[in-house]
């Protein structure tokens, strides 16, 4: 339980009285879904009361917005404490605590000090927590916030060898940042990064990981204030999610001299952890001149592989423990189910967005899938926000809340923009053909250039469907208005990636 001091913005959040006049907008979570949420809210409408209600002491918020097109969007995310986020946004006010309880009837929460704050509305944005293998080993490293990051580092100083497991996003730039260290990438696919990549994809990176190390300075969308502060419950650590370029302020460096070897052990899990008084030494991988290490990695290839410790990278699960009193029902992922106007399914009055929540109940568009990533916690954030303040006021002038809110363009293609491996990474809509059945009509189109550019287009029955881009292509937009309008692009067949045909003049 975390107890504090009410400040000055606080104290006034709890005098605060919720009616339909005055409306009180409570978010949990500060994150960056959360985060969204309140600030679109007191953008749209200033005279309501904003709470955000964060187990965490720092704060979440995107910056420095660039519109790359209709749906894609780059931006800054910055991490501050909660008394440096209030000064700079005075009209919400913040609690650091913990929910324990939420009363959606009688529209009240319970914070974890015994305090009970009205609503009238309510935005559940409690993010994910760390899916961390072997949890309670203490040679295992869950890798989920700026706090576990920092840890990471600190014992990254000391180490010869490390073994990680997992290929999302984090997994992906730790190995590629990772200095003076021998790594064993341990990954269940047939190709690196296989959450984002087709194996395509896969091997266009696997030199650049393998042999080149990339300037990182023109990475500048995140800042980070690394504390040791972070909350934790339960054992899970609660502080908001990395992102890109999370490694920015860390070393990630070891001691294993000047060199890096990277072994990739594909299609393989861990299956036990093993002590030196346990192990086979006769079964040991012996890459390495040290004859004991503080722990083994049994893997399922048969593999005994020695190291100082492991990072855990294996994604993350819904954090729905505050829902899970209440009748609303989660999805096979473990996110709790909302409507396409982000109200949890069996509660009133009550929303979730980001990591938290599933769309599994949603009528989708073609082009568009649900990830737990950042692009689409602000989007959902914001769109949450929308719907609040839309059935809020219909309420208030026609005694109502059937009103259904259009849903946000960002929801009819799936668009994210990010890097790895220093190279600028676009996927949009179906780009490895997700939910795609018919096979008779599918078809792929390629080009690359080594070290410099990948681009995959997804084409069903000559319309795109989705695109990889890799590199400075420049064809986010021509390729979203593609896809978008469903044109007929049979007639141009390769030509579509013909470098010497100019598509974006010969559509525009």
């Amino acid at each position: 339980m975390i107890c504090r001091t009410l400040d000055r913005f606080e104290t006034a959040a709890l005098k605060f009285t919720a009616s339909m006049e005055n409306p009180v907008f409570i978010v949990v979570g500060g994150g960056i879904a959360g985060v969204s949420c309140a600030e679109t809210i007191n953008a749209l409408e200033p005279s309501a009361k904003v709470v955000i209600i964060s187990v965490s002491p720092l704060i979440k918020a995107v910056r420095n917005v660039q519109e790359l097109t209709r749906t894609l969007a780059s931006f800054d995310v910055d991490e501050t404490s909660i008394k440096d986020y209030s000064d700079l946004h005075p009209n919400i006010s913040i609690i650091h605590d913990i929910v324990k309880e939420i009363d959606s009837g009688e529209k009240f929460v319970v914070t974890g000090c015994g305090e009970t704050l009205k609503y009238t509305k309510l935005c559940v944005c409690t993010g994910a927590r760390q899916n961390v293998i072997f949890s309670d080993n203490k040679h295992v490293i869950g890798i989920r916030d700026t706090a576990s990051a920092k840890e990471l580092d600190r014992k990254l100083h000391n180490a010869e060898r490390l073994v990680v497991v997992g290929n999302g996003g984090i997994a992906i730039e730790l190995i590629f940042q990772i200095e003076c260290c021998n790594v064993v990438w341990v990954i269940k696919d047939k190709a690196i990064g296989q959450v984002f990549f087709d194996p395509g994809a896969s091997q266009f990176f696997l030199p650049i990981l393998l042999n080149k190390k990339t300037d990182s300075s023109d990475m500048k969308r995140m800042t980070y204030k690394l504390e040791q502060s972070a909350a934790t419950k339960a054992g899970h650590v609660t502080g908001g999610a990395l992102g890109p370029d999370w490694h920015q302020n860390l070393q990630l460096a070891g001691q294993a001299g000047q060199t890096k070897e990277i072994n990739i052990q594909y299609q393989a899990e861990v299956e036990t952890l093993l002590s030196s008084d346990q192990v086979d030494h006769s079964e040991v991988d012996r890459k390495s001149n040290k004859s004991l290490w503080p722990v083994y990695a049994k893997l399922t290839n048969g593999k005994v592989l020695g190291c100082d410790f492991i990072v855990s990278a294996t994604g993350v699960v819904p954090n729905t423990e505050v829902l899970t009193q209440l009748p609303c029902s989660f999805s096979e992922d473990g996110g709790v189910r909302i409507d396409e106007n982000m109200r949890v399914t069996g509660l009133c009055g009550v929303y979730a967005a980001g990591d938290v929540c599933s769309t599994t109940a949603w009528q989708k568009k073609p082009h568009w899938h649900q990830m737990r990533l950042w692009t689409q916690a602000r989007q959902m954030g914001m769109f949450a926000a929308q719907c609040m303040i839309s059935h809020h006021k219909n309420i208030q002038t026609s005694n109502s809340s059937d009103c259904e809110t259009p849903q946000d363009i960002c929801f009819d293609l799936f668009a994210h923009a990010t890097r790895f491996f220093g190279k600028r990474v676009i996927l949009l809509g179906r780009y490895n053909a997700q939910g795609i059945e018919d096979s008779q009509g599918l078809e792929f189109l390629l080009r690359t250039t080594p070290g410099e550019e990948y681009i995959k287009v997804v084409m069903l029955n000559g319309r795109m469907q989705g695109a990889v881009l890799i590199g400075e292509t420049d064809l986010e937009e021509t390729f979203e208005n593609l896809i978008l309008n469903e044109i007929d692009l049979s007639m141009l067949g390769e030509d579509l990636l013909n470098p010497d045909v100019d598509i974006t003049d010969y559509f525009d």
